[in-house]
């Protein structure tokens, strides 16, 4: 029998009590976004009642719409609209900081050991169930997404566009956009918004901002306001940007992991296995920050830590500064862990931007968003992308040498295990990485 649902809203709460919630949020946010999402639907609707879920609902309809990571950019939303500018700083910055700590230690122990066996044997077999993970994520979301033949054709051309052309990432999103801005005025049908979030649960009772809550005064959309968000965060990007020049030069390896690192967070929509295809192609092809190996290895352990997977990115600065010792041979790990902090710093300031600037807007119109016909045919290339990152990463995988080289049995066994698990069984990342990782160490225990 359901208890009676509650009449009276809960207490107010204060900014450091939603702080202590975002802080333990941080740690505990596994399972990607739409593990994160369900997290925090749970908690801030279901049971403490901070948000209603048509307001809930509403805010994540604009985060799907947005590049970056939605489940922290949802975090700080809420934030935001809870208490004010900084409540929505706290609530992102700790949805990512107890990530990026973890990652740093990873990441050294990675540099520093990733040569032990027992080191490189998690690694050998936790890369195929990621290859595993990378392709199931194309399933899911072209499930979702490839509705009729027209968007089938766009994911189709980004594939071959990627794969077999070599053109740039962001050249395949703008031709996807410009498909869909034409497709939606010549063939609106089928371009059409497809999905949603479900039907909104049974109301778990008042909420402190419940449906009918007027907009706070710091959520209401001016155009003072707004210039005066703009130029805050032009000012830090400028500043940040130009101190980085100015101390290690534009061509030093930290400016350009700025420049790079920001046009990559502005290019994130279909979420991070969307945007990883173009890390790729700078970091490992153009920049040689790392070795597309250690790009691999830098996603299994990616996908083993909380927060938004994107902050693989942290991986890739902290050991493109090891590489390159930026600070001399004796300080590899101060060298790692200020280009891990850049790394992260650039990738994640437009999604603040994106919140305090457009957030007053939103607020204002309190109607259901739809993905607009443009948005439709990029989630579809998306897919397409993603597919061609399953095909990079099983060739590098189960050919380490080259197709002249070994097949690696083992290791396609774990992989068509992993791919079981999460396609019929529908097991959860965290246990298909972890019984990968343990697989791949006692093969090679056994073959030592």
């Amino acid at each position: 029998m359901r208890p009676p649902e509650p009449v009276e809203p809960p207490a107010p709460v204060s900014f450091w009590q939603a702080f202590a919630y975002w802080l333990k949020l941080g740690f505990i946010s596994f399972g990607g976004p739409a593990g994160q999402i369900a997290l925090m639907h749970q908690e801030l609707v279901e049971r403490r009642r901070w948000i209603s879920e048509k307001r809930f609902l509403h805010a994540l309809n604009y985060c799907m719409l947005l590049p970056g990571p939605e489940a922290q950019q949802l975090a700080t939303y809420i934030g935001w609209l809870m208490h004010r500018t900084w409540g929505g700083i706290a609530a992102g910055v700790l949805f990512v900081l107890p990530s990026l700590f973890i990652l740093i230690g990873l990441s050294w122990a990675y540099m520093a050991y990733g040569q032990v066996p027992a080191v490189a044997g998690l690694l050998y077999g936790v890369k195929p169930a990621v290859t595993a993970i990378v392709l199931f994520a194309a399933w899911r979301i072209g499930s979702r997404v490839l509705k009729n033949a027209w968007l089938w054709a766009i994911a189709v051309a980004a594939f071959v566009a990627i794969f077999a052309l070599r053109l740039p990432f962001p050249l395949i999103v703008l031709s996807a956009g410009a498909i869909g801005y034409f497709g939606s005025r010549f063939a609106p049908a089928y371009f059409a918004p497809g999905g949603g979030h479900g039907a909104a649960a049974a109301s778990a009772g008042p909420a402190l901002i419940d449906d009918d809550t007027p907009t706070p005064a710091h959520a209401r959309f001016g155009w003072g306001r707004f210039a005066r968000v703009l130029a805050v965060f032009l000012l830090l990007w400028l500043g940040a940007l130009g101190t980085l020049a100015a101390l290690y030069g534009w061509n030093g390896a930290l400016a350009q992991m700025g420049w790079f690192f920001t046009k990559a967070a502005l290019l994130t929509f279909g979420g991070a296995y969307a945007v990883l295809p173009y890390v790729f192609q700078g970091a490992v092809d153009h920049y040689h920050w790392l070795s597309a190996t250690q790009m691999i290895d830098g996603l299994a352990l990616g996908e083993t830590t909380p927060g938004p997977l994107i902050m693989v990115v942290s991986f890739v600065g902290f050991v493109g500064g090891w590489g390159q010792a930026l600070f001399g041979p004796q300080a590899l790990f101060a060298a790692g862990a200020a280009a891990a902090a850049v790394v992260t710093f650039f990738t994640f300031l437009p999604s603040f931007l994106f919140i305090l600037l457009g957030g007053p807007f939103i607020e204002s119109t309190h109607g259901n968003l739809k993905f607009t016909a443009p948005l439709t045919a990029i989630t579809a290339a998306v897919v397409g992308v993603i597919v061609n990152l399953a095909v990079f990463f099983a060739y590098h995988v189960l050919w380490p040498a080259g197709l002249s080289g070994r097949f690696e049995i083992p290791s396609a066994l774990i992989g068509a295990i992993a791919a079981i698990a999460l396609f019929r069984f529908k097991a959860g990342v965290i246990p298909v990485v972890l019984g990968s990782a343990l697989a791949g160490m006692a093969w090679q225990l056994l073959v030592r």
